[in-house]
């Protein structure tokens, strides 16, 4: 067994090969003893010195990881060492379309019909979901495959069939265009239109699964053919017939797969999702539990060796002890124990507000929710008992200050002022203070219930008193209250 560290992964044998890359066991490593198994497509040497193919496999990464469906094997992370790069993506277990025909030919066997129609079904979905994807400021990225295959379907033992490897699709905002002339794909599964250089769109990618529906329904590829020359001639120009002439297949799959195979892309289904709607009414597809239990016998073999290397490496201690010590050793020699930074040392002006972003875990986010009501409905209860005692205690002294009065003369019987309703006045959280310490919520004060100041008019000696001649030393506590239109006032600066 081979291993190569590759930052926080492990790259382990070869599984798989391809013209430009190579597909690896891997293992992500984490602190703690986490680690998962993962599928790293290595990019060759002599591609990855190359700045077309350097730019195709990032664009890869880029728009697989664009795609969130659970028929499109998900795009985890990209590694790069000196000279080389590397795709990060999940494993699956499972196998690909295309060995899964040859092994069930070998076994002189084809796909049984509904376990079929559950595969191409299910790949037509998340090809649906690739074409309708968007880019991160929602603008569509009008990508096509362009290499739809048996070979670029990945059927797993769970039974769900996942799209795969969009190293050659075209889209919007890919950094690395197909220069004019130049053809990419497999020109068995390539629709007339991608093969004569014109512009494609997403029924291009509708061919393509045409032809693995009608090479999955008949057991034969949709041509033979001599040489690739010859090929492309018959893909642009050959006659194809339908599965039930073919082979012995219900006739209601061949409309299906006639108007997928239409050499205009007029006549062809608008979507994906049409075909995969049109192809479960030509029949029930299979369920997950029929399809995984359909791909463990026919590939029981290549996948039980598969699992005995899964289980040597997730057995193998020693492989994890090295990536997982140096990324204690790093956590160790960044400073030991985390601390609270103030204003300052964050680069904060004390002075101004700043906004901060926060990232609350879904768990989390009911309970923390219901703390925060539960807090603010504390906070507003405090607020308004505090402005009652407030209130009374303002009542007592003016009480007070009146019995000490008996020499002012009683006034005139008034109405009843209005119930006091206190206000509860949202405070401003206040700035930090320059040692960057925080400032708590100052206390409540006498505005905080905003009363009405009585008009400066009122502030003024009645028109009886003013009649009266003034004292040679007027106390103007003598009567802490006055009156005003009929209404008799307390004098605010008699209240003790």
């Amino acid at each position: 067994m081979t291993l190569q560290v590759l930052g926080r992964y492990v790259l382990y044998d070869e599984i798989a090969a391809g013209g430009m890359a190579t597909v690896h066991l891997g293992r992500l490593v984490g602190d703690a003893g986490f680690s998962r198994t993962v599928a790293i497509k290595r990019l060759h040497t002599q591609f990855a010195k190359d700045p077309e193919f350097v730019a195709m496999f990032l664009d890869e990464a880029h728009l697989a990881a664009r795609i969130r469906h659970s028929n499109v094997v998900a795009t985890l992370d990209v590694e790069a060492t000196p000279g080389e790069l590397f795709l990060v993506m999940e494993y699956i277990a499972g196998e690909s379309l295309a060995r899964l025909l040859r092994l069930a030919q070998a076994r002189d066997e084809r796909v049984p019909l509904a376990v079929l129609v559950a595969i191409v079904t299910g790949a037509l979905v998340g090809l649906h979901a690739a074409h309708e994807a968007q880019s991160e400021t929602g603008e569509p990225l009008r990508l096509v495959h362009r290499d739809v295959s048996p070979h670029n379907i990945l059927v797993g033992t769970d039974g769900i069939p996942r799209v795969l490897d969009f190293g050659i699709a075209k889209a919007n905002d890919r950094l690395q265009q197909t220069r004019t002339g130049q053809v990419k794909g497999k020109v068995l599964y390539m629709a007339p239109e991608q093969l004569e250089d014109e512009e494609v769109d997403r029924r291009a990618d509708i061919y393509g699964m045409g032809a693995v529906l009608w090479e999955g329904l008949t057991g034969r590829r949709l041509y033979e053919a001599s040489n690739e020359a010859h090929l492309a001639r018959l893909v642009t120009d050959g006659t194809i017939l339908p599965p039930s002439q073919v082979a012995d297949v219900p006739k209601a799959f061949d409309a299906v797969v006639m108007k997928a195979l239409a050499k205009s892309p007029k006549d062809r289904f608008a979507t994906a999702a049409e075909l995969a709607d049109a192809l479960e009414k030509a029949m029930a597809p299979a369920s997950p539990r029929q399809v995984g239990a359909w791909v463990s016998e026919v590939a029981e073999d290549v996948l039980k060796a598969r699992a005995a290397q899964i289980d040597a490496i997730e057995r193998s201690a020693s492989v994890e002890r090295t990536p997982r010590d140096a990324l204690i050793a790093a956590v160790q020699s960044s400073g030991g124990t985390p601390r609270l930074v103030t204003a300052r040392e964050a680069g904060l002006d004390a002075s101004r507000s700043h906004k901060v972003s926060v990232t609350i875990a879904p768990e989390l986010a009911p309970t923390l929710r219901a703390r925060i009501a539960y807090w603010g409905a504390g906070a507003a209860l405090v607020a308004l008992l505090l402005a009652v005692s407030l209130r009374a205690n303002r009542q007592h002294a003016t009480q007070d200050a009146l019995q000490a009065s008996g020499n002012a003369q009683p006034a005139a019987p008034t109405p009843a002022p209005p119930p006091f309703v206190p206000r509860v006045t949202e405070l401003p959280i206040p700035p930090a203070r320059s040692d960057g310490a925080v400032v708590g919520p100052a206390k409540p004060h006498s505005s905080a219930r905003a009363p009405a100041a009585p008009p400066s008019a009122a502030a003024a000696p009645s028109a009886s008193a003013a009649a009266s001649a003034p004292p040679p030393a007027p106390d103007v506590c003598a009567s802490p209250y006055y009156i005003e239109d009929g209404i008799k006032k307390i004098r605010r600066e008699c209240v003790p």
